[in-house]
């Protein structure tokens, strides 16, 4: 037996070893830095533990992270779906109940539960406001309305939503969310569970186009604020046209207030709203990056078909069009992000693409429609992620329903997709019956995408989306990935003018390593035997065909011949 001095000894030598694996762990996260984005080639990534990380991610149900025993049974079933990050409220009401006294419980158990279950977190801040309303901001705060007033719209009726030009508001919420970002930092900065922060949610005021409380109509007949004329001024050429078009109408001018500058219109005082939105949560932001500078976004309701104007909608939130207000009034934000629920997906994402803007959509579908936005977000517009809201009960089949489906092959996928966002060698397909064909020039090829159809019965029913993926991998060689879709090669280059299929490899990737499957040919290429109608318009009856059992991964090369 050893004697009690080589025990101890022993004991030493292995608490030194330890205490440099710690020291040596300690260093590294110093060196990769917290969660941020960074620019990588033509991409902004998010960086996490150094490198760079794609959300495959969830949103749960409003209040159900404000318990933790309601949460116990969800986290398996979140597990099960496949995503690698979950966003989960943070209420300030639970996290200030009194003024000044603050508990961190539910905030460490979501920390807790999210590394047990091997998944990142971002926090939803809900605050002052919460679509558009002050439902989640602690009583002591609801009940003072002399210290913390309430908007007001025309005909004198007060909202149950804070006024955003209330300086006492601004400065509670900016305390507590500091807070907060500082017990994150204290718990989490090692281990980076949480990655991302979403300051307040989905803003506006609803019902009216803007404030008309006595502080309010009094600012709004003051001069525009300096910082935000200057921001006009500076970036006059690059401002967005929507937001060029209504300063201009009043002849672009550099100083007046409100009503002079953009018109006494419902669009000025929507742009009112903007600023002061805008101004209060970049307080609020500044002050928790003070503590923890994570990544922050914010999130908008997006204008609905039926809206008329806005207060339909939340008017001053981060729509599309008032964006560069956002950009002059909160540069704190990082990320200016859409919650989309509507059909034309590819026409909201292009918006909040513009102006440099980072894509992220932290609220969408998680059906089918969803797995199609995801893989055209991530891949056409470079997303750092998606996020489907509801995600505990809004996904009936965890295992082989679209969007784990979905999710299990772009996270296989991942390395390569990071890779390419860089380069700028992907590009994302997203099609519906009323978007039956999508165009896409990548890799000195044309791609001709098509909605997959029965060619000898035209009047069968189209699929409801066709969706994938496409990566430039190298001369002539492509990963492509989806479901539902039909891909034609054409080429315009010098040489050969018809393009062929050399090999059209299924497979998967195992630790991104690519594990061949079935080498496709006949009847799994062969969509048109007619050669005689093929052969005028450069096609030789052979395509990449991607079905409805998907979606799965290909990778094609191609030949060209004369």
């Amino acid at each position: 037996m050893l004697s009690l001095s080589k025990k101890l000894f022993i004991a030493y030598i292995s608490f030194c070893f330890s205490f440099v694996a710690t020291a040596n762990d300690t260093t590294k996260k110093a060196e990769t830095g917290i969660p941020h984005l960074e620019k990588r080639g033509k991409a902004t990534q998010l960086i996490v533990d150094g490198q760079p990380f794609l959300l495959l991610a969830g949103e749960l149900h409003n209040s159900s992270s404000s318990s933790a025993a309601y949460m116990k049974p969800i986290w398996r079933r979140l597990s099960s779906i496949g995503l690698n990050t979950v966003l989960a409220v943070v209420s300030w009401e639970l996290t200030e109940p009194e003024e000044g006294k603050f508990d961190f419980s539910l905030v460490d158990s979501l920390i807790h539960d999210s590394r047990k279950n091997n998944m990142r977190l971002t926090l939803l801040w809900f605050g002052s406001w919460k679509n558009g309303l002050s439902h989640y901001s602690p009583a002591w705060v609801k009940k003072d309305f002399k210290r913390f007033p309430r908007m007001r719209i025309k005909g004198n009726f007060s909202v149950e939503a804070f006024s955003p030009l209330s300086g006492e508001l601004m400065k509670a919420d900016a305390k507590a969310f500091a807070a907060f970002m500082k017990h994150v930092k204290q718990v989490d900065e090692q281990q980076q569970t949480v990655i991302m922060i979403q300051v307040q949610n989905e803003v506006g005021l609803l019902g009216g186009t803007r404030d008309y409380s006595e502080m309010a109509n009094k600012a709004y007949h003051q001069q525009v604020p300096k910082e935000l004329i200057d921001h006009m001024q500076k970036y006059k050429e690059d401002l967005l046209p929507e937001y060029r078009k209504l300063w201009a109408a009043r002849g672009s001018r550099s100083s007046g207030t409100w009503p002079e500058i953009f018109g006494d219109t419902a669009a000025a005082e929507e742009a009112f709203m903007a600023w002061y939105y805008a101004s209060f949560i970049n307080k609020v932001a500044e002050a928790g990056k003070k503590e923890y500078a994570l990544p922050m976004f914010v999130n908008a309701w997006i204008v609905q078909p039926e809206d008329k104007k806005p207060g339909d909608y939340p008017s001053g939130g981060p729509q599309a069009h008032v964006l560069d207000i956002w950009r002059a009034g909160a540069s704190a934000i990082d990320l200016f992000s859409p919650d989309i629920y509507l059909p034309n997906f590819d026409e909201i994402t292009a918006l909040y693409t513009r102006s440099g803007n980072v894509l992220f959509v932290p609220e969408s579908r998680g059906d089918g429609q969803g797995a199609a936005n995801a893989f055209y977000a991530i891949a056409q517009h470079r997303a750092i992620g998606y996020s489907p809201f509801g995600i505990e009960n809004r996904v009936e089949d965890p295992v082989n329903g679209p969007l784990p489906k979905a999710y299990a092959v772009l996270q296989q996928l991942a390395p390569e997709i990071l890779a390419a966002q860089s380069k700028g060698t992907i590009a994302g397909i997203w099609l519906t019956p009323k978007k039956k064909n999508q165009k896409i020039e990548l890799g000195g090829y044309s791609l001709d995408v098509q909605l997959r159809y029965n060619l000898r019965r035209p009047d069968a029913a189209l699929p409801e989306n066709g969706y994938g993926l496409v990566i430039s991998t190298g001369p002539d060689e492509f990963i492509i990935a989806g479901n539902d879709i039909i891909v034609n090669f054409f080429t315009s280059a010098v040489g050969p003018s018809y393009v062929g299929l050399a090999s059209v490899d299924e497979g998967v990737y195992k630790n991104g390593k690519w594990i061949a499957g079935r080498r496709l040919n006949g009847d799994d290429i062969m969509f048109n035997y007619n050669i005689a109608e093929e052969a005028p318009v450069k096609r030789n009856g052979s395509v990449v065909r991607l079905g409805a059992n998907g979606p799965n991964i290909l990778r094609v090369k191609l030949y060209r011949f004369e």
